[in-house]
Formats: C-alpha cells, sequence, structure tokens
C-alpha cells in the first residue's frame, strides 16, 4: 500500500486531481472504506464521545467526501503552499464554494434583445437580458419577479425602457431572498421623456451580494421615478450605484432605501442627479441600521440648476462603520438643498462629509437639521447655510434603552425572538424564515485545514490561495470571517472557529466534557408561518444549564464560530400544522436567561420590548445551525 501511495503522490498532480479516481465513497464492496475521511470520522467520534447515542448523521452529512487519494494530493499541496496553482480543482473536489465575485458575462446569452409592445413578465430567471422596452410609446410594462429565489444567481440586465415615451414601467422584485448573488444592470429609463417608472426591491434579503447598478434614467425629461429598496437586509458583499437621474430635465425622483438593515456591506453610491435642471430629488434612506457598514457616497446633486433636493436620513441607527460622504449639492445654482439627519448612530465610526453645498452660486438654499457628534465636516458654502442640530444622539438612544424604551424604530422578522411561556404545547405562534441562506459547502479534512493559514496576520497568503482580488468580494468575505473568529470573547463566552468536524467535537468536549450530544432543527417546514406547538421536550430536564452553539459563518470551506453559552435552557420540540394538524417539523430552541451584557439596540429588545438583563430570550436554532448539550 505504501509504494501504491508513493507512487500517486509522483504522478503530475494536473493529470491526478479530477481524474477517474476522484469519485467520492463509491465502492463495490459492502463494507465502507476504511481509508475515507468518513470512515476516520467514525472512529474519531467513537473515541472522543463516551455514550452510545445515535451518531450525528446531520453533522456527518457535511463531512468532506474527497476520496483519499485526492486527499493525500492536496494535502501535500498544501504543506508546500501550491494550493494556488490548482485553485479550481481544489474548489471543485473539496466541495468549496469560491464563486463570490462576478463572473464576466458570456455574450448571445440574451432571451430578449428587442420589446415592440407592453409586456407583463411574472417570472424570469437567471438571464441575461440585453434590451427591453425600447423607445417604447405610451402603455406600460411589469416585470414581477427577476430571479426569484434562486442560491446564487449570475444576472445582467443592459438596458430596460431605454428613449421611452410617455410610458410606464414597473419592476417589482429583482432576485429577492438570493444567497450569492453575482448580478449587472446596466441601463434603466435612460433618455425617456414624460411616463414614470418604478423599481420595488433590488436584491433584498441576499446574503452575499456583489451588486453593479450603472445607470437609472439618466438624461431623461420629466419621467417621474421612484426606486423603493436597493440590498436591503443583506449581509456581507459589496455593491456599487454608479448614477441616478444623471442630467435629469423636470424629473420628480425617489429613491427610499438604500442598504437598510444591511450586515457589513460595502456600498458606493457614484452620483444622485448630478446636473439636473429643475429636478425635485429627494432619498429617504441610506444604510439605516446598518452593522459596520462601509459607505462611500460620492456626490448628491452636484452642478444642479434650480432643483429641489432633499435627503432625509444617511446611516441612522447604524453600529459603528467606516461612511464617507464626499460632496453634496456641490457647484448648484438658485436651488433649494436640505439634510435631515445624519450619523445618528447607537456607536460611532469613522464617517466624514467631505462637502456641503461648496461651490453653489447665486441663491441657493442649503438646511441641515441633524448633524452628529464625532464627525467631521471639511467643507461647506460659507453663506446661505443652516445648521439646526448638531447632536449628540449616541447617548440618548442608550439611556433611552437602558431606561426600557426603543429608540429604535426598526423591523425585527415575527417569530426570529419569543418568551420561554411560548413553548408549550398547544400555542400557537409564527415561525421566521429558518432557512439555511448560506451557499453549500464542506468542512475540509483535518490534514488539509491544519495546513493552511487562518488569520488576518496572514491575509497575503490567503488571498493568493484563494485567488482573491484587491477589494473583491472574495477578500471581503474572507477578512470579515477572520476578524469576527478574531475578536475577543464577551465576558464568560468561550469561543473558536471551526473548519473540521474534528475540530467541533474537540471544542465541544473540551467545554461540556465527552458525554455530549448535538442537535439541530429537523428541517425547514413551518417558515414564516402560524404553526403550532406540539409535545415538548426539555432538554437535561429543563435545568439551567450551559450549551455551545455553532453557527455557519461565510467562508470558502464550511466554517462554524462555537461559543459556549451559559445560563441556558434547551428545548426540542413538534412543529405541528394550523391546518391538518399533522407533525411537519421536529425543532430545538434555545433560552437565554441572563441577557445583562446584550446590546441595548439587540433585536431581540426591539422584539419583546425590553432591555438587557429584564427577560430572556429564546429562538429557534435555524437549518445547518446547531446546539450541543450534556447528553440527558
Amino acid at each position: 500500500m505504501s509504494i501504491l501511495f508513493l507512487l500517486l503522490l509522483s504522478v503530475s498532480v494536473s493529470v491526478s486531481l479530477g481524474s477517474s479516481s476522484s469519485s467520492t465513497e463509491a465502492t463495490t464492496s459492502k463494507q465502507p472504506n476504511p481509508f475515507t475521511h468518513t470512515a476516520s470520522l467514525i472512529r474519531y467520534w467513537e473515541s472522543h464521545i463516551s455514550n452510545n447515542l445515535p451518531k450525528p448523521t446531520f453533522l456527518f452529512s457535511k463531512a468532506s467526501k474527497l476520496n483519499p487519494i485526492d486527499s493525500a494530493i492536496l494535502t501535500k499541496l498544501a504543506a508546500s503552499n501550491s494550493l494556488s496553482s490548482h485553485f479550481s480543482s481544489f474548489c471543485s473536489l473539496a466541495n468549496l464554494y469560491c464563486s463570490f465575485d462576478a463572473l464576466t458575462q458570456t455574450p448571445g446569452e440574451h432571451l430578449v434583445t428587442g420589446q415592440s409592445k407592453d409586456a407583463n413578465f411574472a417570472g424570469y430567471a437567471n438571464k441575461n437580458f440585453a434590451n427591453y422596452g425600447t423607445s417604447q410609446l405610451g402603455g406600460a410594462d411589469s416585470f414581477k419577479n427577476y430571479s426569484d429565489g434562486l442560491n446564487s444567481p449570475k444576472d445582467s440586465f443592459k438596458k430596460y425602457s431605454k428613449d421611452s415615451h410617455s410610458h410606464s414601467e414597473h419592476f417589482t422584485s429583482y432576485a429577492h431572498d438570493a444567497n450569492v448573488a453575482n448580478d449587472i444592470f446596466t441601463n434603466y429609463g435612460a433618455g425617456a421623456g414624460g411616463g414614470s417608472g418604478e423599481f420595488n426591491s433590488y436584491h433584498d434579503r441576499v446574503n452575499v451580494p456583489n451588486l453593479q447598478f450603472a445607470s437609472y434614467d439618466s438624461s431623461s425629461n420629466n419621467h417621474k421615478l421612484s426606486f423603493t429598496g436597493y440590498s436591503d437586509d443583506t449581509n456581507a458583499g459589496s455593491e456599487t450605484f454608479t448614477s441616478y437621474g444623471k442630467n435629469g430635465k423636470g424629473n420628480p425622483n425617489e429613491f427610499n432605501n438604500y442598504g437598510e438593515n444591511s450586515n457589513i456591506v460595502g456600498s458606493g453610491f457614484m452620483g444622485y442627479g448630478e446636473s439636473g435642471n429643475g429636478a425635485n430629488d429627494s432619498f429617504t434612506g441610506y444604510g439605516l441600521s446598518g452593522n459596520n457598514p462601509h459607505n462611500n457616497f460620492k456626490n448628491y446633486g452636484a452642478g444642479g440648476k434650480s432643483g429641489i433636493d432633499s435627503f432625509w436620513n444617511y446611516r441612522n441607527r447604524a453600529n459603528v462603520g467606516d461612511d464617507l460622504f464626499q460632496s453634496y449639492a456641490r457647484n448648484s445654482n438658485s436651488g433649494q438643498v436640505s439634510f435631515s439627519n445624519y450619523g445618528k448612530s447607537f456607536n460611532l465610526g469613522n464617517d466624514s462629509f467631505k462637502e456641503y453645498g461648496a461651490g453653489s452660486t447665486d441663491r441657493t438654499s442649503v438646511g441641515f437639521n441633524s448633524y452628529s457628534l464625532g464627525r467631521t465636516f471639511k467643507d461647506y458654502a460659507k453663506s446661505g447655510v443652516t445648521f439646526a442640530a448638531y447632536s449628540n444622539f449616541t447617548t440618548a438612544a442608550t439611556a433611552s434603552s437602558a431606561s426600557g424604551g426603543t429608540s429604535v424604530n426598526r423591523w425585527v422578522e415575527p417569530g426570529k425572538f419569543f418568551r420561554e411561556s411560548m413553548l408549550k404545547q398547544g400555542n400557537v405562534m409564527v415561525m421566521p424564515d429558518i432557512k439555511d441562506r448560506m451557499p453549500q459547502r464542506s468542512f475540509l479534512p483535518r490534514p488539509i485545514l491544519s495546513k493552511l493559514p487562518f488569520s488576518t496576520s496572514r491575509m497575503l497568503e490567503l488571498k493568493e490561495i484563494f485567488h482573491a482580488r484587491e477589494n473583491s468580494t472574495m477578500e471581503r468575505v474572507i477578512t470579515n470571517a477572520l476578524t469576527e473568529c478574531e475578536r475577543a470573547p464577551s465576558p464568560g463566552e468561550t469561543k473558536r472557529c471551526v473548519g473540521s468536524i474534528e475540530d467541533m467535537i474537540d471544542f465541544s468536549v473540551s467545554v461540556l466534557g465527552h458525554n455530549v450530544a448535538v442537535r439541530t432543527t429537523e428541517n425547514v417546514s413551518g417558515s414564516k408561518q402560524k404553526v403550532m406547538i406540539g409535545k415538548v421536550n426539555r432538554i437535561n430536564g429543563g435545568r439551567v444549564t450551559e450549551s455551545v452553539s455553532c453557527h455557519q459563518s461565510l467562508y470558502p470551506y464550511l466554517l462554524y464560530y462555537c461559543h459556549s453559552v451559559p445560563k441556558v435552557r434547551v428545548y426540542e420540540a413538534d412543529i405541528v400544522d394550523m391546518e391538518s394538524r399533522n407533525k411537519i417539523n421536529h425543532g430545538i430552541a434555545i433560552c437565554h436567561l441572563d441577557t445583562s451584557s446584550w446590546s441595548p439596540g439587540h433585536g431581540a429588545f426591539v422584539a419583546l420590548g425590553s432591555s438587557p438583563g429584564h427577560t430572556e430570550v429564546c429562538h429557534w436554532i435555524f437549518e445547518n445551525d446547531m446546539t450541543w448539550t450534556f447528553a440527558d
């Protein structure tokens, strides 16, 4: 066997990887191959777990399916720092997710290259669209759902309603509830005259956005536009919006929400209402309630003439972050400009407002209602500018929350948090969306994992291995995961990020001992519905205990953030359909009894109307997350 092994390793890697030997654990024998990774994990489990409970198939299903030959070759490549040269094979064979960045669109993949009459598209998915509704006269077009609910849409939409006249267009939803989205929207309503356009939702509830929106309503004339939501409720990723309403004439434009409730998203908004004539523009919210946003708003209303512009809220209720607003109403002429609120954050970030009304001429009227402490203002018009309020929102917000009030006015999904009293048979409650929206990946075998760097101090090596370009989504994904894994634990918390099942077992055993069990919610049935609680079982007899919760992190290979959770009670409960009264799911719920160290702005207190330390908080274990407890 050793001679064969050495011979295999001496063969050219490019030939060996991905060959017929790379099938998973297929074998003609009735006995499992003892050299597979799964067989090794079974032995590891039995040597580290002291009970005879059934082995968790949901956990073992996440193990690497690499066969012994490919695993040995990839291990050797990792040891010699040569994985980068075989990146594609590494990603495909080890079942990694390496497609965070947009792919080049292939020419000639268009479903529609021209549209001469009104159309109503109820559903359209994962294609390139070259030209829709150009030069339409009158009438209306409607696009209801574009790539709705796909795991990884890779779409392009080049031209929509270009040069139309007195035409109305509606775009209801673009790539709603996607996972990893790599999309390009080049042009919407350019050169349109009269009529109106609506864009209700662009990539809301996306896990990893990598979005480019080039132009919305440029050079149009009296074409009323509204953009309701861009990338709301997203997770880590990047997005750009190049131009909104540039060179417009007499356009009343509205932009309601950009990046609201986003988590660690890097955004760039290059221009809004630039060089407009007689515009009437409003921007309601940008980056509201974001967590660690990285926003860059280059210019708003630059070079405008006789316009009326308003910007209501920029990063209100955001948590830290790194934001830059470069220019507002620069070189405008005889306009009315107002900015209501800038930077009312819970925790100050690194924010700057470079220019406000600089270079404006004639009788331009500029008003700024509220601008928070801790910000920098480099340049603004020396005359005609009023600041109504300059306030420290942070202290006021914290005080309000600590006293039991809620200064946060943001939406929390129904059922995401609940009280312990709800876990009783016969109770009716709303189940949140517990579907896992992470890309499908596998753990790495420990021999490979142990040879890969995993530290921000070795970021250059990681970027080389995973082909992460500068400022790419892949780079952000890696950086965000490493930063969270290296964050100091909260008071009383023990934490570790694990990329192999062996590492997860080791961490759980180190906290709870060898007599442990791991559980997860059985499936996603009942999500976003009213359900009834069936039979309830209190884990460990309902005693206050300690658990280890493991949550997925976004990374090329399957990575979990595991941490000890003291003072909890864990439950398992049947989930029953309201109409048929049949069991449809078996849920695992955890109730945190000590919330005194939680942030006052935590969504649980928003949902339950409480404050840290004043109530317990319960939630379901979502799909593919898990909790470890002492075995009953």
